[in-house]
């Protein structure tokens, strides 16, 4: 028996009762794991199910190569992201995302760090942390833009030049994502509502760019939605 601890990044019911969850772990990365009777009628713990919620898992140690079993789960932190819609929109959004750009991710405290930071500023009300968070996580995989004296971001080469070369990446948008790689405190960086919806959009196609075999998450016209 191992203990883990992890955020629950999606997971699928499996027959009647049980569950595969689908989770990034502290010490082991992107992990899954079965998990029995979940869905039982008298089984309270099925609540914690819910995306990038930060769980420990009692993992039974099984044959090699076979997936693992969670013998027991409990919850390590209790937030409100669940009960405000704007928060609850993004939570999906981002455990979406990371659900697939994390797949082949093993061990890295760096990104669980950031996940952890980013639900600390989703839970005080910052509902354009997300925004944030996805850049920083750019950075932490090595592809975020090279600073330079350059006012558009050029997002196929991630240098910034001095002519436009996307539609997108204005001079307006460039600057944020200037300002957000080059600042010791990212989460201070203030994008305008108005801008918001179009400066995702640059995120997105710069993860296309960067990101091998990246999807755009099937959650996107929901959060979008939240920026109308």
């Amino acid at each position: 028996m191992n203990s883990q601890n992890g955020f629950l990044l999606s997971f699928i019911k499996y027959g009647e009762n049980d569950a595969i969850l689908h989770c990034f772990t502290e010490e082991e990365g992107f992990q899954t794991y079965f998990l029995k009777g979940i869905y039982t009628r008298n089984n309270k713990k099925k609540a914690f199910l819910l995306p990038l919620n930060k769980l420990n898992f009692s993992i039974r140690v099984g044959r090699s190569g076979s997936m693992q079993t969670i013998s027991n789960l409990e919850i390590l932190n209790l937030h409100d992201v669940y009960t405000d819609i704007k928060a609850n929109t993004v939570v999906f959004f981002i455990s979406d995302f990371l659900n697939q750009i994390l797949r082949n991710e093993n061990k890295n405290p760096a990104v669980f760090y950031v996940i952890d930071e980013f639900i600390d500023q989703l839970n005080n009300k910052n509902y354009q942390s997300h925004l944030i968070f996805l850049i920083k996580i750019l950075k932490i995989q090595g592809v975020a833009p090279l600073l330079d004296e350059g006012n558009f971001l050029d997002p196929e080469t991630g240098t910034f030049s001095h002519f436009s070369s996307h539609l997108l990446f204005d001079e307006e948008i460039s600057l944020f994502w200037k300002s957000i790689i080059s600042s010791p405190n990212p989460y201070d960086n203030k994008i305008p509502f108005s801008k918001r919806k179009v400066f995702l959009d640059s995120i997105l196609v710069y993860y296309h760019y960067h990101i091998s075999d990246f999807k755009t998450p099937n959650s996107l016209e929901i959060i979008q939605q939240i920026f109308e």
